[in-house]
C-alpha cells in the first residue's frame, strides 16, 4: 500500500498531492420490538485524492480501486487547476513515519454474527420484561474496524487502526396514548466485544426511566436557577461553543469573527474549555488517535482559560489563513470527503464543588440530565433535556419533563456560578457538519450550575 501510495505522488505535478485511503468494515444488528429488524455485514474500501495546483485550490477525486490510483491523481490536479481563484495556502508542519495497530481482547471482526445477535437479544428482552408499560424497543449494536492509510508529498506516512463499538438502547413506555421514550448508549473507541459484555444495566436504566417518565409532570415554564448533569453540560459545550470555535467557520464569517476575538472573557475564573486529540482514559476515546486526516498531530487546545477565549481549532489551511498555528483539527467522516474542521473530544474542566454544595441553596430550581436534541444558529441555542427533576430547598425533588432550556450562550456561561468536581467523559454522540450521519466524538464536563436560565414548559 505504501509503494503505491507514494508512487503516485512523486508523479503528481500539483505543488501539494495528499491520498487517504480506507479499508473498513461493519457489522450492525438492529431489534425493534420482538423483531429482528437488520443483521449485516459490509466491507468498503476507498480513498481520496487532494491536490493544489500552482496559483489555484484544491482538486479532489475519489475511487474504490486502488488501480486507478495514478489516474485519480492526475484528474484532481485537473480539477484544482479548474478552480482557480483565491491561491490556498496550508501552515507548515514537519513530516512524520508513523504506524498505529489496534489491540483487541475479543476481536469482533472474528465472531459470529449469531453470537453478536444473542447479547442485543438478551438486552432487548431486559427492556420488554422491565413492566407491562413498555410497549416498543430499539436495540443496537455496531461494530466497526477501520484502517486508514494517509501519504503526503511532504513525506508524511501514516497508518491507523480504528476498531469503534457502538450499544444503544431505547424503551418506549405507553399509557392512554402518552408515549414516553428513554434511551442509554456506550460508544467505546479501540477496545473489542468485551466492551459490549456485562452491560444490562444500560437496558434496565432505559426501560427504568421510561416508566417513571409516564409518572412526570410536564415542568412549568419559567426562569430557573438550572443544574446540568454531565451528559447535558458536554453536549451543550460541544454544540454551543465547540462549533464556534472551528475556524474554517470563523474565517468565512464576519459576525463569527466579532463574537469569537481572541482575550474576550465569556464567563468566571471558574470556567476552562479545552478540545483534545490526546486524552485517552480507559483506551482511548472517539476523538482520540495520533494524527487527523491531514497528517498534523493532535494535541491539547485550551479553548477558554479562566473565563477568558484563549485558542480556536484549525487545519492546516485555516491556520494559515488566520496567521495561527494547525491544530490537529482536520478529520473526515470517510473517504469521500475532503478533511474540514471537527471537533475531537470538546469538554468543561473540572472544578471543585460537590453536588450537594451545587443544589444547597436553590430554593426552587431544575436539575437537568441527558440530551435529546436541540439546535444552535450562531449565538443562540435551544435544547431538550431527557429527564429533569425539581429542586426545592436544596434536594432533588419530583420528576418532570419536557424541559427545554433555550438562551445566549456567551450569556449562559457568563451565568455558570459553580463547576463540579466529578468530571465525566461521554462518547455516545456523533457530530454532523455536512458529510453524513456523524463524525464520532468525545465530550466532557462535571455538573454545572447556571443561574436565570429560561426554561420552556407548560
Amino acid at each position: 500500500m505504501r509503494q503505491r501510495i507514494e508512487e503516485a505522488i512523486r508523479k503528481s505535478k500539483a505543488r501539494y498531492t495528499e491520498v487517504r485511503v480506507e479499508e473498513t468494515s461493519i457489522s450492525r444488528i438492529v431489534y425493534r420490538g420482538r423483531k429482528l429488524e437488520t443483521i449485516q455485514a459490509t466491507v468498503d474500501t476507498g480513498g481520496i485524492v487532494r491536490s493544489l495546483a500552482p496559483g489555484g485550490g484544491w482538486g479532489t477525486s475519489v475511487f474504490n480501486d486502488l488501480d486507478d490510483l495514478p489516474r485519480r491523481v492526475e484528474e484532481a490536479l485537473d480539477c484544482a487547476r479548474a478552480v482557480g481563484g483565491r491561491p490556498v495556502e496550508l501552515a507548515e508542519v514537519p513530516p512524520v513515519v508513523q504506524e498505529d495497530r489496534a489491540r483487541l481482547e475479543e476481536d469482533f471482526r472474528g465472531m459470529d454474527l449469531g453470537a453478536k445477535r444473542e447479547v442485543l437479544r438478551d438486552y432487548n428482552d431486559l427492556m420488554l420484561a422491565a413492566g407491562d408499560g413498555i410497549r416498543s424497543t430499539l436495540a443496537l449494536y455496531q461494530d466497526r474496524f477501520q484502517t486508514i492509510y494517509y501519504g503526503n508529498s511532504l513525506g508524511t506516512w501514516v497508518v491507523e487502526e480504528r476498531p469503534l463499538v457502538d450499544i444503544y438502547c431505547t424503551a418506549y413506555a405507553v399509557v392512554d396514548g402518552d408515549v414516553q421514550p428513554a434511551s442509554e448508549s456506550d460508544t467505546v473507541a479501540n477496545r473489542g466485544f468485551e466492551a459490549v459484555r456485562g452491560r444490562e444495566a444500560l437496558a434496565e436504566a432505559a426501560a427504568r426511566r421510561a416508566l417513571a417518565m409516564l409518572e412526570a409532570s410536564p415542568v412549568v415554564g419559567g426562569v430557573y436557577p438550572v443544574v446540568v448533569n454531565q451528559n447535558l453540560a458536554g453536549v451543550f459545550v460541544h454544540e454551543a461553543f465547540g462549533h464556534l470555535s472551528e475556524s474554517d467557520f470563523i474565517s468565512e464569517n464576519p459576525e463569527a469573527q466579532k463574537m469569537m476575538t481572541l482575550g474576550r472573557r465569556f464567563g468566571r475564573p471558574i470556567l476552562n474549555i479545552a478540545d483534545s486529540g490526546v486524552e485517552a482514559p480507559g483506551g482511548a476515546l472517539c476523538g482520540t488517535h495520533s494524527y487527523d486526516d491531514e497528517g498534523v498531530a493532535m494535541q491539547r487546545t485550551q479553548l477558554v482559560r479562566e473565563g477568558v477565549l484563549v485558542g480556536r481549532l484549525h487545519s492546516r489551511e485555516s491556520a494559515a489563513r488566520m496567521d495561527e498555528r494547525p491544530t490537529g483539527n482536520a478529520r473526515a467522516e470517510d473517504y469521500r470527503y475532503p478533511p474540514i474542521v471537527r471537533m475531537r473530544n470538546t469538554f468543561v474542566e473540572n472544578g471543585d464543588t460537590s453536588f450537594e454544595d451545587m443544589v444547597a441553596d436553590i430554593p426552587l430550581g431544575v436539575y437537568a440530565l441527558k440530551s435529546r436534541g436541540g439546535q444552535t444558529c450562531l449565538g443562540n441555542f435551544s435544547f431538550s433535556s431527557a429527564y429533569a427533576y425539581m429542586i426545592r430547598d436544596g434536594r432533588v425533588a419530583e420528576p418532570v419533563r419536557d424541559v427545554v432550556l433555550a438562551g445566549n450562550v456567551f450569556e449562559t456561561l457568563g451565568k455558570v456560578v459553580a463547576v463540579g468536581d466529578d468530571f465525566r467523559w461521554d462518547c455516545a454522540g456523533r457530530c454532523g457538519k455536512g458529510q453524513g450521519p456523524g463524525l464520532p466524538v468525545g465530550m466532557g464536563s462535571p455538573h454545572l450550575r447556571i443561574e436565570d436560565v429560561v426554561v420552556g414548559g407548560k
